[in-house]
């Protein structure tokens, strides 16, 4: 096999890191270099955009330490059965690649993961062998995110909540049947045991009950990955899943990913890749779950899918009219928040206004991106809808329309 320069893993082992979208970097601690003390910081503006804590866009750079493989998950580009070129960078290699990109002002950070060589428990040794590296030896204080093997032994978990700021652990498909069938090598109880381990971690290190601060672990949280379209999931299952991962292990993030067809797999797979509104539609409810107190089995129930056509939470709101109009000037925050069109921050804004004045209609226009949807649902001390709520053709009325490319 011909030999490697940089520039040419590089090449490869950053494309194949694309298919992980588990690399936001929100809710960190806030380190600098300020004083010039090590290299590196969590601020910044910026290979991969990700968020930093005080809301500003980051890059890290995101690779994979290697796309040797020796499991066989029938949805992955690198299965070891995949004739796809393979790479493999070694420790010190990422390492110099992360703080001469720093040092260019390239990033802000890095995003690591990895298919799996040789063993799980040596995998994760590698890749825990870069972040203490540069936590240790370079004093690095940006951004690290690594992927974790949940087959690894709970040290090296452990060690990499130590030196990184987020860990993640893909729970790879909303079924755990289906796992077993695509991805044999894998065990969907060992992969939320592993979940667990990395809460327990954390929980440890923010109990504020204990009188010894132990040493900070992945202060940014742990995150997970589904892959949508691969199995026959229904948007209320993959909702459902992802609200008991929020409740049980404490994630940051759930992301979703669309199955992207690949070549030479099993008949298994369906052969094209679901809609990518299909994605966003799932980002959104994600979003009603976390900051608007909508329940999983309010947006999509069951064998349910959601409506591609508009956004779930309009689309709530159109089969529960009996909810509406909402009085903006009486009601409390949880509805206000309910009220297609109206967000967190609008909401806030208007609980805030109405301690001094009446809200009207020319009050909420300024607070929010557009009016016109919001009127069916929403009282204003000028304005009613009256049978408009309840008008047959109400969906055609509010709902946004595709411009024709002809």
């Amino acid at each position: 096999m011909a030999v490697l320069n940089l520039k040419q893993k590089l090449a490869i082992l950053s494309d194949a890191a694309k298919y992980d979208a588990s690399c936001a970097s929100s809710g960190t601690t806030k380190r600098d270099s300020m004083g010039g003390k090590g290299v590196g910081s969590t601020e910044g503006m910026g290979i991969c955009h990700a968020y930093a804590p005080d809301g500003r866009c980051i890059s890290l750079l995101k690779i994979l330490l290697t796309n040797f493989c020796v499991y066989d998950c029938a949805y992955c580009v690198n299965r070891v059965t995949s004739n796809t070129p393979r790479a493999r960078f070694t420790v010190k290699e990422v390492v110099d690649l992360t703080l001469g990109f720093y040092k260019r002002n390239y990033i802000e950070g890095l995003f690591l993961s990895s298919g799996i060589i040789r063993t799980a428990d040596y995998t994760m040794e590698e890749m825990v062998g870069v972040a203490k590296s540069l936590r240790l030896n370079h004093d690095f204080r940006g951004y690290i995110h690594l992927k974790l093997i949940p087959e690894a032994s709970p040290d090296l978990v452990n060690q990499a909540g130590l030196y990184a700021d987020r860990v993640s652990i893909n729970i790879e498909l909303p079924r755990d049947d289906s796992l077993a069938d695509l991805a044999p090598e894998k065990d969907a109880r060992g992969i939320r045991k592993a979940m667990g381990s990395v809460r327990l971690g954390i929980d440890e290190t923010t109990d504020k009950a204990s009188k010894a601060a132990p040493p900070r672990f992945a202060p940014a949280g742990q995150s997970t990955q589904m892959i949508v379209g691969a199995d026959g999931a229904s948007d209320g299952e993959i909702l459902s899943r992802s609200a008991g991962l929020y409740g049980a292990y404490g994630m940051r993030r759930v992301y979703y990913s669309a199955y992207s067809p690949i070549p030479d797999t099993t008949s298994r797979l369906p052969p094209v890749r679901p809609p990518l509104m299909r994605e966003h539609r799932l980002y959104q409810a994600d979003w009603l779950m976390r900051f608007y107190g909508f329940e999983a089995g309010e947006i999509a129930g069951g064998e349910e899918n959601l409506d591609l056509a508009i956004d779930p939470k309009l689309a709530w709101a159109l089969k529960h009219r009996a909810q509406f109009p909402v009085d903006l000037n009486r009601a409390d925050r949880e509805p206000m928040l309910r009220v297609p069109g109206l967000g967190v921050k609008s909401v806030d804004r208007m609980i805030e206004i109405r301690r001094y004045k009446r809200l009207t209609l020319e009050d909420v226009r300024r607070l929010t991106r557009g009016v016109e949807k919001l009127k069916p649902f929403i009282i204003a001390d000028d304005w009613r809808p009256g049978a408009l709520t309840d008008e047959i053709n109400l969906r055609d009325r509010v709902a946004p329309q595709q411009l024709s490319l002809f």
